[in-house]
């Protein structure tokens, strides 16, 4: 099943709704770090639900907000949840493929992605497309839960037709590098509010042990990496 398959099925399911939830737990601190100034214009890369450029839209004072998704149903809800939440927000969405951004080259000041990278068919292409778009100094703010040292995600594959890169925190501080962005910074977002049981209360459904899950959640959380185009 292609991208656009799994994911139009998602978004007929009100299953994007699902992904903000969990992922905002993480993705608000990420998007609080993102030096986004007025005048600004921004690119959500797997937009989803478009949760994110809702969020920076209210925040910032960016001037436009772009939300590309390789699932038109995808795109046409968060197109249909943001005239609901805000009929005046400068936001476009569009149906586009990771690797042929269809934005011209240095037009985009920033760039976010949450738990939609590891989808691209070819993420160096990825990378070398955001590097195109981004003008000198502009910044690519990565957001993965699946990536190899979170092995609590290693068996996520098996859940979805799609396949997915699972990359290192090293892995990809060198494709960033070779597709010519400079590494700015990496670290682990922890995620605060998820609730974790006394350990009397393990083993549940979906953790054997406490340590199991304080280690997904509080220590490995999200692996932010930050790009910055010179």
């Amino acid at each position: 099943m292609s991208v656009r398959e799994e994911f139009d099925a998602w978004a007929a399911d009100g299953r994007d709704r699902g992904m903000e939830e969990r992922h905002w737990h993480t993705a608000k601190h990420v998007l609080a770090r993102m030096p986004v100034e007025d005048g600004d214009r921004v690119l959500d890369l797997g937009t989803g639900s478009g949760y994110a450029l809702r969020a920076l839209a209210d925040s910032t004072g960016m001037t436009r907000g772009y939300g590309l998704d390789g699932a038109p149903e995808m795109a046409r809800n968060a197109r249909e949840y943001t005239l609901e939440a805000d009929p005046d927000a400068d936001l476009g969405f569009v149906v586009g493929d990771f690797g042929h951004l269809p934005f011209a080259d240095d037009s985009l000041d920033h760039a976010f992605t949450m738990e939609a990278f590891y989808y691209s068919d070819d993420p160096h292409e990825t990378l070398r497309e955001v590097r195109r778009v981004l003008r000198p100094g502009g910044t690519f703010y990565c957001a993965v839960n699946y990536y190899e040292e979170n092995v609590h995600s290693h068996g996520w594959q098996e859940n979805i037709s799609v396949d997915m890169t699972r990359w290192d925190a090293a892995e990809y501080r060198d494709a960033f590098r070779g597709a010519g962005l400079h590494v700015a910074e990496q670290d682990n977002v922890p995620d605060l509010e998820v609730d974790i049981p006394p350990a009397e209360a393990f083993p549940t459904d979906d953790w054997e042990t406490r340590e199991d899950m304080v280690e997904r959640y509080r220590e490995l959380g999200t692996l932010l990496t930050v790009g910055v185009a010179p």
